[in-house]
């Protein structure tokens, strides 16, 4: 370990003093022992079940959604879904702060949606928590990365494995890492 980690790690009080309130911390273990008894396990089928869990933890969910069991979703009140949204399977919701994710918008399996990240030039790693908007009728396709503070416009396409760390505008076909506009997104009828 060089002599500035050190200073960072001895100076800090990143592992002594949490990020978030008892309360939010409360309110998380609820959530994990909820997610693992009551939404993870369940079939497809049951999608209205989940759709309730996660309202009863404060989501908002528009009607016809459709969130799959494996989806993780860190804390639920911090995430708001518009009408027939799908969520797929191991997509990872990481709401330190709001996600919104617009109507019809479909995100697909493995992506990340990562709302919080951390000051690496503070000494005590002062966390950072921006939301993310997704616009309505996009797709976030496979294992795609939108960071902290993003917004998608509505209609655009992220491409798979995208890394989407700046807004992305609307009806555009967007791809690469990082994260680029490459073509407008034009519907056939």
């Amino acid at each position: 370990m060089t002599t500035n980690e050190q200073d960072v790690i001895q100076g800090s009080d990143f592992f002594t003093q949490p990020s978030f309130s008892l309360e939010n911390r409360v309110k998380r273990g609820l959530w994990m022992v909820a997610y693992l008894l009551l939404f993870r396990w369940t079939p497809r089928q049951l999608k209205g079940w989940r759709i309730a869990i996660l309202r009863l933890f404060g989501a908002k969910i528009g009607q016809g959604c459709n969130v799959r069991s494996r989806c993780k979703v860190w804390a639920p009140w911090n995430l708001t879904l518009g009408d027939q949204v799908v969520v797929a399977d191991d997509v990872n919701l990481y709401s330190m702060a709001m996600i919104t994710l617009g109507s019809r918008s479909i995100v697909s399996q493995g992506s990340h949606l990562c709302a919080g990240t951390h000051d690496f030039t503070s000494k005590n790693f002062q966390l950072i928590a921006k939301p993310i908007t997704v616009g309505e009728q996009a797709w976030l396709a496979a294992e795609c990365f939108i960071g902290p503070g993003v917004t998608v416009g509505e209609g655009a396409v992220i491409g798979a494995r995208a890394v989407a760390t700046k807004d992305m505008p609307a009806w555009t076909v967007c791809s690469g890492n990082p994260c680029v506009a490459l073509k407008p997104r034009v519907m056939k009828d």
